[in-house]
């Protein structure tokens, strides 16, 4: 298969490693699934962690992968500017393993929250979000600890942003209570995103309940 080797990183408890993949390869992508111990980051172009609850969750979400012998793989890539992208679980993983800065604390309502969202792009100096800054995607968001937090928020590069449909932006659109309505970050060179929404399951209008595949805008940007 052609295009860019992707690794799919699965960790004990990661669930949403197939739909992933399934999304990747009608981006255009060849990814494929790598167990974390079996990953060797020479193999692939970038790598994505999908969602899920890796070690089921214990201690508190993304906490045990984070200190894998895989993420040090991961950091690899990232500091050779590979891309590394983790959604909602894998978000989690990257903040605790400290390849992003903040920290993703219980929602707000300290209720699991499952619903579609309008996320607006508002940086589009990443490989994900090239060519999309203004456009507002509309992503499903499924979590209990969503809620990104970060004391000093000058060392914040948010990527996406909680909305309303039109892009406008108040606590009213904020699922989670993330401040400043992020719903994604990304390191300052751009490479290492972070973000909460599941482009996978917004990736096919056939199973979208809105019949629009926003999720490829995003990853079509991981696999050119």
């Amino acid at each position: 298969m052609e295009g860019k080797k992707i690794a799919v990183l699965k960790f004990p408890g990661t669930t949403c490693e197939l739909d992933v993949v399934k999304a990747l390869r009608e981006a255009g992508g060849n990814p494929q699934v790598v167990r974390h111990d079996r990953f060797d980051p020479d193999e692939f172009d970038s790598v994505v962690l999908p969602g899920g609850f890796s070690y089921g969750d214990y201690l508190t979400a993304g906490a045990i992968a984070s200190s894998s012998e895989a993420m040090r793989g991961v950091k690899e890539m990232s500091d050779e500017g590979k891309v590394v992208l983790g959604i909602c679980n894998g978000f989690q993983i990257l903040v605790w393993s400290g390849l992003l800065e903040g920290a993703l604390l219980e929602n707000i309502n300290r209720r699991f929250v499952s619903k579609w969202v309008f996320v607006k792009v508002i940086d589009d100096g990443t490989p994900l979000t090239k060519g999309l800054k203004g456009r507002v995607l509309r992503l499903p968001i499924a979590h209990a600890e969503g809620r990104y937090y970060h004391e000093r928020l000058e060392r914040v590069k948010p990527i996406l942003i909680y909305s309303s449909e039109r892009g406008d932006v108040s606590e009213e659109y904020n699922p989670n209570g993330s401040v400043m309505n992020i719903a994604s970050v990304s390191n300052e060179a751009g490479n290492v995103i972070g973000m909460m929404p599941h482009p996978e399951r917004a990736s096919f209008s056939n199973i979208s309940p809105f019949g629009n595949p926003d999720g490829l805008l995003i990853l079509r940007g991981i696999v050119k």
